[in-house]
């Protein structure tokens, strides 16, 4: 028996999940990882996964590999730099418990991220956020879901992965409104909610009649949204506002842009935009 296998499946029963204690996305994403770098190994040596060692993944083979996730794949660097650190935990790992492959191990560990330009992150200005939040079709199911969406996000800076892990039972609609989410880090967070916010969460929560544990922005089927689902909302949202709005014509427009709004000439940081509506008094429900 080779000893890449089981030193794999430790790396995520022992390592990440009882010592990390590491979250299901973190999971998930290491998984994708493994499972895109074995079936590389598999294509271009017709090795199998159960007979692959660890000398089959050396320096060379991992650099091949990185180089076809940006190359096949159009993976970016930021992307490509990820599946690295899910590669370079393996090892550290690996090197504690095969000491024998010490000088295979260090090459892998040596193999540097990729830098890159970061580019500048659009902001919305009030008129454009106006135009987004009257794209969605209200006549429409999906639509009084994505505005309701549009405007949490928008309005307390929330990452996709915490509207994704939003449930009903998270709201607090009353004295000191505010919603509750796991944020990154698994850190436990409280966002305050201005008036407008309260008024369409309420609306929204009416009609959807969830239980507490059920998601707050689900899918028809009750499920829960995906990433890539919530930016193709987006996306078409904001493709419909460019017609009114033509300065979104120039920026792209993903869930990300939503966190950086500028009111007037100031870029509100996260959750301060909603501390200064709540000081400025109740708003009455439109």
């Amino acid at each position: 028996m080779s000893a890449f296998a089981p030193t794999l499946q430790a790396f995520f029963t022992d390592r990440l999940a009882r010592q990390l204690q590491a979250s299901p996305q973190t999971i998930a994403s290491y998984r994708d990882t493994f499972r895109l770098l074995i079936g590389f190994i598999e294509r271009e040596t017709a090795k199998k996964p159960n007979r692959l060692d660890i000398e089959d993944l050396n320096a060379a083979v991992i650099l091949a590999f990185l180089d076809h996730l940006e190359v096949e794949r159009h993976n970016t660097a930021r992307t490509r730099n990820a599946r690295l650190g899910a590669i370079r935990s393996l090892f550290h790992y690996a090197a504690l418990r095969h000491p024998e492959h010490a000088e295979l191990i260090q090459q892998v560990l040596a193999i540097p991220q990729k830098r890159f330009a970061k580019p500048t992150v659009s902001f919305l200005t009030r008129s454009e956020l106006d135009a987004l939040l009257a794209a969605p079709d209200l006549t429409t199911w999906q639509g009084r879901r994505d505005r309701a969406m549009i405007l949490l996000a928008a309005q307390t800076g929330l990452r996709v992965s915490e509207l994704i892990g939003l449930n009903c039972g998270d709201l607090r609609m009353g004295t000191g409104a505010h919603v509750q989410c796991e944020g990154k880090g698994r850190k436990e967070r409280s966002v305050p909610l201005t008036g407008p916010t309260v008024a369409a969460l309420r609306v929204w929560t009416r009609e959807l009649a969830g239980r507490a544990e059920d998601p707050l922005f689900p899918t028809s089927t009750g499920r829960r949204l995906s990433r890539d689902a919530i930016e193709r909302r987006v996306s078409t949202h904001a493709a419909i506002a460019a017609e009114r709005c033509p300065s979104l014509s120039a920026k792209r427009i993903s869930p990300h842009v939503l966190r950086h709004y500028v009111d007037g000439w100031v870029m509100w940081p996260v959750g301060v935009f909603a501390l200064v509506e709540a000081l400025r008094g109740p708003v009455p429900a439109t």
